[in-house]
């Protein structure tokens, strides 16, 4: 009792994260927050998807609002679906109405989340990137985001194709951003690598990270980047 009133109310989170801002009242605490966030560690597993949680109870959670039809909120725009009215509506605001509240100090990155902004500023303005690709120069502050450049740059698991053009992408979340961005409305952030161009800078910036990466200049000859 006395633990839950220090920490609930007192605001008393002595470990801290080396990688993030995250707090934590109990050790144990931290310890599952660098696990799953960090290290990408979710052994529990869903049955029906691809979808891997840290916790048991998330999994649970998945399963009843995914695949037993507890998502009656849908959204009037696109096929997403939610069961509780607050997650529609942070979906409508950031998604579809660019509601991006949380700014970034350095740059022009906005954020509908403030701990995106967190791991935005961790991993792009103070270089935290402790998890390295064994095959190019990828850098990348959590473990899950190197296993999805993996996937998706080098083993070529992109199953989501755009019906417009000839994009494909290992997310469909990435996929619904790409024809927002690129075939619905101007778009004057132009690539200056490709012909893609986009509504959003940020979109911009994580196109020319993911897709290009740190060279994005390649030789007309051979192979050579940088």
């Amino acid at each position: 009792m006395k633990k839950n009133v220090t920490s609930i109310h007192e605001g008393n989170k002595p470990f801290k994260c080396e990688v993030c801002d995250y707090r934590s009242s109990q050790k144990v605490g931290l310890k599952m927050h660098v696990a799953s966030v960090h290290e990408g560690i979710k052994p529990f597993k869903c049955e029906n998807c691809e979808y891997r949680s840290s916790r048991k109870g998330d999994l649970k959670k998945h399963i009843v609002s995914v695949h037993k039809g507890m998502r009656a909120l849908k959204c009037e725009i696109c096929d997403h679906r939610f069961n509780q009215k607050a997650g529609l509506k942070r979906h409508v605001a950031s998604v579809h109405e660019g509601v991006k509240p949380f700014k970034c100090e350095v740059c022009d990155y906005r954020s509908s989340e403030k701990h995106k902004l967190k791991k935005h500023a961790a991993s792009v303005h103070q270089g935290i990137k402790p998890f390295k690709c064994e095959i190019c120069d990828y850098r990348s502050s959590q473990k899950a985001d190197l296993k999805k450049h993996v996937t998706s740059i080098h083993e070529g698991n992109k199953p989501f194709k755009c019906e417009v053009c000839d994009y494909r992408s290992s997310r469909k979340g990435d996929l619904n951003r790409h024809i927002a961005s690129v075939h619905k409305v101007d778009n004057p952030f132009k690539c200056e690598f490709c012909d893609y161009s986009f509504s959003l800078k940020d979109s911009l910036n994580q196109h020319v990270l993911t897709v290009h990466g740190n060279k994005p200049f390649k030789c007309e000859v051979c192979d050579y980047r940088s």
